[in-house]
Order: C-alpha cells, then sequence, then structure tokens
C-alpha cells in the first residue's frame, strides 16, 4: 500500500423533473463537478455505487447513505420537497491496490 491516502469528498445524489442525478461536490475549484444522471427509477444501492466507480470515486469504508428533506422554494412551506441523499466518497485513483 502506498504512503498516499486518499481524499475524501461528499457525493450528493437528487431529483428534478423526475430524473435522479449523483454528482461529486469538488470545493475550492472551478472545474466541473462529476455527474451521472440516471432515468426515472429511483437508483438502487448498486446503481449508485456503480456509477460512482464509472466517476473514480467510491463510499468510504462504512459510509451511509443520509437523505435530507429540503424545500424548492426556500421560506416556502408550501413548496414541493426536494429529498437529497449523500455520502462520504474517495477517489479511486489515490487508491492503491
Amino acid at each position: 500500500m502506498s504512503g498516499q491516502a486518499a481524499r475524501e469528498f461528499t457525493a450528493q445524489m437528487s431529483v428534478r423533473s423526475g430524473r435522479w442525478r449523483l454528482y461529486v461536490v469538488l470545493l475550492n475549484t472551478t472545474d466541473a463537478w462529476p455527474e451521472h444522471r440516471f432515468g426515472r427509477t429511483v437508483p438502487t444501492f448498486t446503481d449508485r455505487t456503480d456509477a460512482l466507480s464509472v466517476l473514480g470515486f467510491e463510499p468510504v469504508p462504512g459510509a451511509e447513505w443520509t437523505w435530507t428533506e429540503d424545500s424548492e422554494t426556500p421560506d416556502n412551506p408550501a413548496s414541493p420537497v426536494v429529498l437529497i441523499a449523500g455520502i462520504r466518497v474517495r477517489s479511486l485513483t489515490e487508491v492503491s491496490v
């Protein structure tokens, strides 16, 4: 195993217009965030893990998906609900085999 530790990031998943998207949040950069779009079905755990792998990431060992409820329009209690899932991930390119 190399001495270089994998950097950790937060991956999030949300739905808009009936379509789910998974993205990895990259702070302090102007680079586009890695993103995967799913169809209209709710992605399974395996779908999410596979998509993260395609993007070059994997869940941090022991990490679990957490779900948060938000509002589409802030400060409006009648606003439609937006579900956001999150998990800690690490880059596959920095993980040694």
